[in-house]
Order: structure tokens, then C-alpha cells, then sequence
């Protein structure tokens, strides 16, 4: 922003002449005061905006005053200097709109009240002015509203920038790109019902004209341990919770899902699947759609979600030890899903999970797993696939917002604007090496921003020779080194401890860390600290004295989480995997790569380095969010938890800074550069003005002349297309020449564009237009195409429910038709697929059945051997057998493999036989069954027992086996009503109606 300062002669006034609004700064005895000229309302007033402009900046009960007045008033934004502080209101405050975009829009940075905007509208301006690539800075801890923060100012960029000559739809996919990272990054803990759980920092790449034209994503440390645990009244990552909620019936069946989140052990361990702020139906919707706005295919959106449904059926693979206590897989149905939706082999993933592949000498061993080593290596497959989905799923996007324009003008004067939405330092009851890690990041970040604001301006001032009393502030360098330092810090130890031979444990990684650091002030442990600590750390923790406070970490799970290590057969198993994103997540170049893989902490802690070197590389700009309460309640406001969080954000050591130095800063030669642009800009304007006018003549006589031009063209080639049309109409008849070519490629073209606007709309339909006589044949290979397509598209569109209602139907007609009586009243009645509710059937009966599931369940009669006395019967169908039940009680059993055959007879009757082997003594004979569903059951019987071919259809009597060496019969005559008796001659006689269909 260039300023013009004026100092009134009284030296009471200071006039600072803007290119938009001027404004004044009154000096009195009380302080200063400031009278903004565009007229801010009373209630903008409230407090100080500024807080530079507080008249005791030396206080921090002042500034945390200033912060309540404003926060009571739902001013949640306040600046120190160029900084802006944002206070989370936990409510939506309608601040947002497309009219406060406008207002803030190419508005200078103090001439309205603070804004998100105002900060996102001063860096795209510098972006623009000054072509230099800038950064916005988004710090906080967890709940402040860093996240929220990241989104709105996408959403100004997005909605204000010019639109790009090409490629509009990357402003769509930038915005698009957030719902879909949060849906597999973000999950509820008990700071924030949608913490990040991963760090990112997003590139917009803008043209020379500022629109954007490109963008590019770098994701850091997704907290993969969420996977498979949670601390109670946390969630898991939200996609799972909007796939089981939002998801349609068919896509859930599909992928072998219910709704109810307590069916997966992944889960319930947070005991929270629902919660009151987040509409898990609602963000499925919204997530479903982004997908599509970048890019991804039905076939990849179908991919993506098998790999989230198999994390949720590898939680519920379970084992139980055999004779030599080895690990078994017990849960097939498990084992059958993950095998269809990792498009793994069964046998591979069921031997990976209890084994592992040992390489001694070159030679291969397998080595059998106990229940506690399969847990772990399920568990860590489930971490790997999802961590490596999440990172394919980031380079996914960065495809889809990549420029698509690489090789235009514009594209190699592109500056990028940077925006850092990272974890907030965190701490929690029970801290590991996830927060261990977001809380180094964090330091890294502070000790960043002092660099680059309180240090460096310091520095600036002194090396300038400017009368300096220097501001004391807490550096957090002697934090970092703690961690990183080369050999002596606590990444190089855990990594040291990671790879040495012997027998390395999370407690002699805590032993050796006593050794080297005990005498750093900033740790501490059990056996260093003196009687009264040690009360409140445990033998297998250490604290660390962090810039925001202190922390106590559980070293449990340090080395494995490090390590992060899979067994080599689940890496061979997934290598294999035809499912093409786990294809590529799992590369088979890592199954020959000998080399030891760098740790988790160290890739880390590069990852970090690279970070602050493309920060430092930018003008940064800076948002410190402030979270105003634990509870996450609108309106409250927790002055002890704010008065932490402004001492370790270093608010106050900013605002003396600020205070004591110039608030208008600038390099000479950017200054001299704004100058000499402007300069210029003036005297190129007015050398167009004047060779405007002598040239206004000469466009206008010339365009004239190519009116006139174009228009007689286009009259000439009229009339030679009139007379070509009249010339081959009237030799229409003759052979194909030059004079009638044009006229006769006009009719086939005409009728090929009449019979798109007239083809058939259905297989039913067979109008078809009469070709010329010149396209007969190609008319005729037109209309065979045609049919084939509408019957393919068709048969895409048939439903798997309603395919295999067809297949039955299909099975059925082969059986009966034209053979038994009541076939055709069973036509236009759909089969479904039970007729017993899961409630109908005893639970006694399902404990028996066990693992078998139920394919099909109907009441029935069953007629007794001896007597033939009607009894109500179930009659369930399993993939193994049939299974004849009495209430809760299974009184018969007949495997498939002992069915041979089924009878029934040609009348209109419900009446079949199923007959069994004589020679097995388990069955008591065959058995005399009668079904109100007939054709129904026995074509679910068939198909069930692969015994199409063995139904027979019997005029006259049916004789079956009623038990060792005695034989029954039922003979069957036909009459008005049905009647099914007993007759004098021993006999079952089953009267029943003829109908005249057959």
C-alpha cells in the first residue's frame, strides 16, 4: 500500500494521504486516536481494532480485555499491525457473503473493519503489484479455526479473481479439493469435532492477469494410528461415518455394509459414532459431488470405496489360536469381502495375515503367528492402505488442479499464493509419537515466525543504525534443537534405537534418551526428576517443555509407530492386488529395493525443512487463531485458556515490536520498483490517447471495406450452391459425376441428420425412415447397430436385484412351462427373496445354523409319513442344504449332496416331494411338502441345490420313500376344488382344479 505522510506544521495532526480514502491520526496527550473517514459504525468501534493502537500495549490484561469487548460484540477479528488475531466464535456469524467479499475488495487494509478478507485482499494485491509469490500463515492449536480460516479464503479467491481465459473449472476443483481432504483427513477429537489429522499447505498458482490458473497440494503426517484406534470420544477419519450414513442401500450391499457404525471394531473404540454438530448423510452428499468436480471416474470413485469398506472388514477379521497356539482366521465372510475388494487371491491374504515371510540365506521361510503378532500385522495393513489411499488420493487432486495450459505466455509469469492449514499444537491425557510430531511441527512454525517477524525486524532496525531498545522474547531454537539436532536430538536417538541390532524396546529408547539429554532443561523424566514431580510422571514417560507448555508423552508404541513397518507377504499380497489405485499405492520396485526405508520422524522432520524453506521463500502474511474455550461453546469465553494461548503465540512480544518500530516497511528497491511502474504506466497512457485519434479514421475506413468484402463473398457462394443443387437435382437418377456429386452427398447428409432426430426410442419401437436409394445398405447396417445399442444399453441398466429376478424367472419357464397347471398364474409374480422376516425365525435355529447364511426362508406344510397328517412347518434354504424347521427346533437336514430329486405333479396343486438317499441313516425318508409359493420355492430349491434337471413333472401319482423298506404314494386326480385326504387304500389322494393355460 503506498502512503504519502504529511506532518502538519502544529505537529498535532498527521495527515496519511491514501489513493482511495484519506485518513487522519489525531496525536493527544491520552494517546492516539483514529478517525477513518469511510465511517465505521459504533459497533465496529468497539474496543480498538488495532491493537498497536492500545493505550497500555505493555499490559496483557489490556489486550485480553480488548479481545472480550470485541468477542462479546461477535468482533472475533483484530489486528496487530499487518498480523491478524481470529478468535473462533463456534457459530456461524453470516460474515461471509458475497457482499463482504465486495466490500473488502481492492479496499485498503485499514479503511474497514478487520476481516479475514481484508488480509486476503492485501496479499493478492501484493501478489499482483509486486509479482512476488506470497504465503498466508494460518497458526493456532486444535479447535481454533485454522481449518475454517484455510476455507474462506478460498472461497474469496475463488469468487472475486478473474475467471482464466482457459480452464475456468480449476476454481471449482480448488474449493471442491477441501471437502473431499476432510472427509479422509479430518476426525473428531475432543478439541474439535473436524480436527485436521494431517498437515497441509496448498500452492494457488495465478496468471499475469491474476486469475487462477493451477493449483498444488502437500500433505504431512496423516495420523494413521487413527485408523484402528481412538481415545473414548473421538472418531475415526468422517468417511467411514458418511459412507455407512450416506451411502445408498445398493452401494452399502455392494460393498458389505450396514449402516450401523457399532458393527466395526474399527469404530466403536471411541464410543462417538454420532455427534450433534456434524450431519454425516449431509457431507456424504457434498464429498460424492466433489469427487466428480476433480476428476474422478465412477470406476475410481467405485475403486476408492472398496478400499474404505475394506478397512472396516479388516477390523472385523478375528483369530483364535489352534493346538500350537498359531493364529487362525475365523471370520470367512471377512476374508470373502476383502478378497473381492482388494481384488487380492483368498489364500494369499489368509496366509499373510497369520504368517510371515522370513528371507535367511536367500532362502524363503514362513513363520506362523501368534494371536497377538496376526492383530498387529491386520492392523498395520489396515494403517498401510489407508495412509497410502490418502497419499494417492492427494497426487489425484494435484492432477486435476495442475495447469492444464503449461506451454501459453501466461503460464511462465505465474506468480503462487501459498496458504498453511496445519495441525495445532496439541495436548491430550494420553500423548504418543503422533503428538509428539504435531508438536515439533509446531515449534518449527514459531520458531519461523519469529524469525521472520520478531528477530529479523529487530535485527533490521539495528543494522540500519535506527536507536533501538530491544524487545526480549522467548526463542524456541533451544526446543527445536532438542528435537533435531544431528546425533543428540530425540529424532536421531529414536531412529538410532530403530535400527540397531538387538533387542530394542520403547523403554531402552527411554533409557537412552536419559542418557544423552538428561541435562537439557527442557526434558525430563521419571528417574530425573525431583520427589514431588515424579508423582505426576509415570516410569514410561517423558516431558517436554514446549513453547506453548508442557507435555507429557507415553514413549508406548514410539519404536513400532517409527519403524512403521509391514510384513514383507501382506506388501507381496497387495502388490498384487488388481484394484487399480492399490496398485499403485503398492509398487512391486519396493519388493526388490534392499534399502532400508528412512523413519517416519525423519521423514518428518525433512518434510518440515522443505516446508519452512518454500515459507521462507514467500512474503508471509499472518492469521493467529485463538480458541476461546475447551467446551467449543459459542459466547464463552475462558480468559486463563486465551491468556495461555496469546503468551505462547509471543501476541504481546508482536505488539511491542509493532509498537516500538515503523508500521510501513519496505525494500528500497521494491519501493523504487512500485515508482518507476507507475511512472511509466502515466506516460504510456497518454502516448495511446494520442495516436488513438489519428488512427480512429483509418480502423473505421478499413473496416468499412472489409464489411463490404465479406458480404459479397458470401452472395457469390450463395448462387453457386443454388445452381450445384438445381444441376444434380435434375441428374439425380444418372450415375454419380461432378455435376451431381454435391446433390447427392446433400440427400445422404440430410437424411443422416433426419434419422438422428428419428431413431427408435426403445428395442419396441421399429419405425425406421426410408433411406435414398444410394444408402439401403448403409441404412440396414445403421438399423442392426441401432438395435444392438438400445439392447445393450438396455441390459447395463437392468439391476443386479432384477437380473437375477429375470435369471429365476428364466429357470423357472425351462421347468414348467406348458407342464404344470399353475405356472402361468406365477408369471407376473415377482419372486422376492424370503418370506419369512428375520424376527419369524427362532434365534435357536440361527445358533445352530452358525456361519451358514440364510438365502431363502418359507412357511410350509409338511405331511407326516404315517397318516399323512398336515403339520406347519419353515423351510429354509442355506448354500449347503435344506433345512426343515418346527418352531425352534431343526428337525430335518438335507444336504444338497444327499437330495436326488424332486417331484411335483402337472396339476394346479402345491404339493412336491424332495427325495433323498435311501442309504443315508440320517434321513428318515423323503419328504411330502406343500408350498403356497411352489414355482417360487422349488426353482430357489434347484437353483440352491444345482438340481434344475432333476425336477420331475408327474401326471397321475408320485411314489416316495416314507421310510426303511415302505414306499407311499399320492395320487393325483383332477377336480373343481382343491382336496388333499387320506384314501381307504392307504394312499395320499390330492385333488385339484385343471386350468386350460397349459
Amino acid at each position: 500500500m503506498a502512503l504519502q505522510v504529511e506532518l502538519i506544521p502544529t505537529g498535532e495532526i498527521i495527515r496519511v494521504v491514501h489513493p482511495h480514502r484519506p485518513c487522519k491520526l489525531a496525536l493527544g496527550s491520552d494517546g492516539v486516536r483514529v478517525t477513518m473517514e469511510s465511517g465505521l459504525t459504533a459497533r465496529d468501534r468497539v474496543g480498538v481494532q488495532d491493537f498497536v493502537l492500545l493505550e497500555n500495549f505493555t499490559s496483557e490484561a489490556a489486550f485480553i480485555e480488548n479481545l472480550r469487548r470485541r468477542f462479546r460484540e461477535n468482533l472475533i477479528y483484530t489486528y496487530i499491525g499487518p498480523v491478524l488475531v481470529s478468535v473462533n466464535p463456534y457459530r456461524d456469524l453470516q460474515i461471509y457473503s458475497r457482499q463482504h467479499m465486495e466490500r473488502y475488495r481492492g479496499v485498503s487494509f485499514y479503511e474497514v473493519p478487520p476481516h479475514l478478507f481484508a488480509v486476503a485482499d492485501t496479499v493478492y494485491r501484493a501478489l499482483r503489484t509486486e509479482r512476488r509469490d506470497q504465503a498466508v500463515m494460518i497458526s493456532g492449536e486444535s479447535g481454533a479455526g485454522k481449518t475454517e480460516a484455510t476455507k474462506r479464503l478460498l472461497q474469496f479467491y475463488a469468487e472475486t479473481c478473474p475467471a482464466p481465459e482457459r480452464g475456468g473449472a480449476v476454481r471449482d476443483r480448488l474449493l471442491q479439493s477441501n471437502p473431499v481432504l476432510e472427509a479422509f483427513g479430518n476426525a473428531k477429537t475432543l478439541r474439535n469435532d473436524n480436527s485436521s489429522r494431517f498437515g497441509k499447505y496448498m500452492d494457488v498458482q495465478f496468471d499475469f492477469k491474476g486469475a487462477p490458473v493451477g493449483g498444488h497440494i502437500l500433505s504431512y503426517l496423516l495420523e494413521k494410528s487413527r485408523v484402528v484406534h481412538q481415545n473414548h470420544g473421538e472418531r475415526n477419519f468422517h468417511i467411514f461415518y458418511q459412507l455407512l450414513e450416506g451411502g445408498e442401500e445398493e452401494t452399502l450391499r455392494r460393498l458389505g455394509l450396514e449402516r450401523n457404525p457399532q458393527s466395526y471394531l474399527y469404530l466403536v473404540k471411541g464410543q462417538c459414532a454420532k455427534v450433534s454438530s456434524i450431519n454425516d448423510k449431509s457431507d456424504w452428499k457434498v464429498v460424492h459431488k466433489a469427487l466428480t468436480v476433480i476428476d474422478f471416474t465412477e470406476d475410481e470413485v467405485e475403486d476408492l470405496l472398496s478400499i474404505v469398506a475394506s478397512v472396516l472388514h479388516l477390523g472385523n477379521i478375528h483369530f483364535a489360536a489352534d493346538e500350537e497356539s498359531n493364529a487362525q482366521v475365523t471370520t470367512e465372510n471377512q476374508l470373502k469381502y476383502l478378497t473381492r475388494l482388494l481384488s487380492v487371491d483368498g489364500s494369499t491374504l489368509r496366509e499373510a495375515l497369520t504368517h510371515r515371510k522370513i528371507i535367511a540365506k536367500g532362502e524363503e521361510l514362513l513363520s506362523p503367528l501368534n494371536l497377538e503378532q496376526a492383530a498387529y500385522a491386520r492392523d498395520a495393513l489396515a494403517k498401510a492402505v489407508y495412509s497410502r489411499t490418502f497419499s494417492w488420493l492427494v497426487e489425484k487432486i494435484n492432477r486435476s488442479l495442475a495447469s492444464k495450459d503449461t506451454d501459453s505466455p501466461s503460464w511462465r509469469s505465474t506468480t503462487v499464493l501459498g496458504l498453511l492449514d496445519i495441525y495445532g499444537f496439541e495436548v491430550f491425557q494420553h500423548n504418543s509419537f503422533e503428538q509428539f510430531c504435531i508438536n515439533y511441527c509446531n515449534e518449527k512454525l514459531q520458531q519461523l515466525f519469529i524469525e521472520l517477524t520478531l528477530k529479523s525486524e529487530q535485527e533490521e532496525y539495528e543494522a540500519e543504525g535506527i536507536a533501538w531498545e530491544p524487545v526480549l522474547y522467548f526463542n524456541n531454537k533451544v526446543i527445536c534443537d532438542l528435537v533435531e539436532e544431528k546425533f543428540k536430538g530425540i529424532i536421531s536417538i529414536l531412529d538410532e534405537e530403530c535400527l540397531r541390532p538387538g533387542e530394542a524396546t520403547d523403554l531402552t529408547f527411554l533409557e537412552k534418551l536419559e542418557d544423552t539429554v538428561k541435562h537439557h532443561p527442557h526434558f525430563l523424566t521419571h528417574k530425573l526428576a525431583d520427589q514431588r514431580t515424579r508423582k505426576s510422571l509415570g516410569r514410561g514417560e517423558f516431558r517436554l517443555l514446549h513453547y506453548a507448555g508442557e507435555v507429557t508423552y507415553s514413549v508406548t508404541g514410539f519404536l513400532d509407530k517409527n519403524n512403521d513397518l509391514l510384513f514383507r507377504n501382506l506388501k507381496e499380497t497387495m502388490c498384487s492386488s488388481k484394484n487399480p489405485i492399490m496398485s499403485q499405492c503398492f509398487d512391486r520396485s519396493e519388493l526388490s529395493d534392499k534399502k532400508r526405508p528412512e523413519t517416519v520422524a525423519t521423514q518428518f522432520k525433512m518434510s518440515l525443512l522443505q516446508l519452512v524453506e518454500i515459507l521462507q521463500s514467500k512474503e508471509p502474511a499472518y492469521v493467529r487463531c485463538i480458541k476461546p474455550n475447551d467446551a467449543k461453546q459459542p459466547g464463552r469465553f475462558d480468559e486463563v485458556l486465551i491468556r495461555h494461548q496469546v503468551k505462547y503465540l509471543g501476541l504481546m512480544e508482536n505488539l511491542r515490536v509493532r509498537r516500538a518500530g515503523f508500521a510501513y516497511r519496505r525494500k528500497y528497491e521494491a519501493f523504487l520498483q512500485t515508482k518507476i511502474q507507475a511512472a511509466w504506466r502515466g506516460f504510456h497512457w497518454r502516448q495511446k490517447f494520442l495516436r488513438a485519434k489519428r488512427s480512429a479514421i483509418c480502423i473505421q475506413s478499413w473496416w468499412r471495406g472489409t464489411l463490404g468484402r465479406r458480404k459479397a463473398a458470401k452472395r457469390k457462394w450463395a448462387a453457386q450452391t443454388i445452381r450445384r443443387l438445381i444441376r444434380g437435382f435434375i441428374l439425380r437418377h444418372a450415375p454419380r459425376c461432378p455435376e451431381n456429386s454435391f446433390f447427392l452427398d446433400h440427400v445422404r447428409t440430410s437424411f443422416l441428420l433426419s434419422l438422428r432426430r428419428q431413431l427408435p426410442r426403445n428395442v419396441l419401437d421399429t419405425s425406421w425412415p426410408t433411406p435414398p436409394p444410394a444408402l439401403r445398405e448403409a441404412s440396414e447396417l445403421l438399423r442392426e447397430l441401432c438395435v444392438k445399442n438400445m439392447v445393450w444399453k438396455y441390459c447395463r441398466s437392468i439391476s443386479p436385484e432384477w437380473k437375477q429376478q429375470l435369471q429365476q424367472k428364466a429357470v423357472a419357464s425351462e421347468i414348467f412351462k406348458g407342464k404344470k397347471d399353475n405356472y402361468p398364474q406365477s408369471v407376473p409374480r415377482l419372486f422376492i427373496s424370503t418370506r419369512l422376516g428375520a424376527d419369524e425365525i427362532s434365534p435357536r435355529v440361527l445358533q445352530a445354523l452358525g456361519s451358514e447364511p440364510i438365502q431363502y426362508a418359507v412357511p410350509v406344510v409338511k405331511y407326516d409319513r404315517k397318516g399323512y397328517k398336515p403339520r406347519a412347518r419353515q423351510l429354509l434354504l442355506t448354500p449347503n442344504a435344506v433345512v426343515i424347521v418346527e418352531d425352534a427346533k431343526v428337525k430335518q437336514r438335507i444336504d444338497y449332496a444327499n437330495l436326488t430329486g424332486i417331484s411335483v405333479s402337472s396339476l394346479s396343486d402345491n404339493l412336491f416331494v424332495l427325495h433323498v438317499h435311501r442309504e443315508d441313516n440320517k434321513q428318515k425318508g423323503d419328504v411330502v411338502l406343500q408350498s403356497d409359493h411352489v414355482i417360487e420355492t422349488l426353482t430357489k430349491t434347484a437353483l440352491s441345490a444345482d438340481r434344475v434337471n432333476n425336477i420331475n413333472i408327474n401326471q397321475g401319482s408320485i411314489t416316495f420313500a416314507g421310510g426303511p423298506g415302505r414306499d407311499g404314494t399320492i395320487d393325483f386326480t383332477p377336480g373343481s376344488e382343491l382336496a388333499i385326504t387320506k384314501a381307504k387304500n392307504g394312499h395320499l389322494a390330492v385333488v385339484a382344479p385343471r386350468f386350460n393355460s397349459r
